[in-house]
């Protein structure tokens, strides 16, 4: 147990932890009431904004009472993830795979968009707790009839989660500064004329409007799984 409590309780996900409980004290909140605090001051003012202290403050209690629920900020960004994560609506899976896994890419786009601190932690964390393994159980139960092997579709999950991510995270920077200075230093290089390739490619004629979120989910999806 001492190894444990040095460190190998963070190779166990959070939904295993017991919650710690102060002697003599009866419990003043839940785990699902820090993580939904955590979620509003995300929507409110982004991801940099939670912290255990600032969390801590909005439900009005002090930061080291937060570690009776939570052992970190990585725990509880995972908590969020996968409480929103149960916004899902997962229907008995029926008919043709693709139309099925593309309204649970269409609903994780809205989710994302909808809490925009999101795909940035689909991206660059692999939680998966209660909610997100229901959502995994799902899509597999679409692609049950499907021939490709088990790794595919598990690859499958995975590029889902991240591709939604990625194309809402560029929908919502889209007229970000960082967008418009990117764009400034694409005209810089055009102008230096040291890159023909990609001065045809943006000057040749009109620009192809972007495809649709739907149209290239599915290529991708098609690629990866077969008509």
């Amino acid at each position: 147990m001492g190894a444990i409590e040095r460190g190998g309780m963070e190779a166990v996900p959070v939904w295993l932890r017991e919650r710690r409980t102060g002697v003599g004290r009866p419990a003043e909140r839940s785990r699902a009431e820090v993580t939904a605090a955590a979620i509003a001051l995300a929507d409110r003012e982004g991801l940099a904004a939670v912290s255990m202290r600032r969390v801590a403050a909005e439900l009005g209690t002090g930061a080291a009472s937060l570690y009776r629920y939570v052992d970190s900020r990585d725990d509880l960004l995972d908590l969020m993830t996968d409480e929103v994560a149960a916004g899902y609506q997962l229907p008995a899976p029926g008919g043709p795979w693709l139309p099925g896994l593309l309204a649970v890419c269409r609903q994780g786009r809205e989710l994302m968009r909808r809490h925009g601190w999101l795909p940035e932690l689909v991206l660059t964390r692999s939680a998966l707790g209660p909610h997100g393994t229901d959502l995994l159980e799902h899509v597999l139960a679409v692609l049950a009839g499907h021939p490709a092997e088990v790794s595919r579709k598990l690859e499958t999950f995975a590029v889902m989660n991240t591709l939604t991510a990625a194309l809402v995270l560029s929908e919502l920077n889209g007229g970000s500064a960082a967008h418009q200075r990117q764009g400034a230093y694409l005209a810089h290089a055009i102008e230096a004329g040291r890159h023909p390739h990609l001065t045809a490619a943006l000057t040749g004629g009109p620009l192809v409007p972007a495809p649709r979120f739907a149209d290239t989910v599915s290529r991708v999806l098609v690629g990866l799984l077969g008509e």
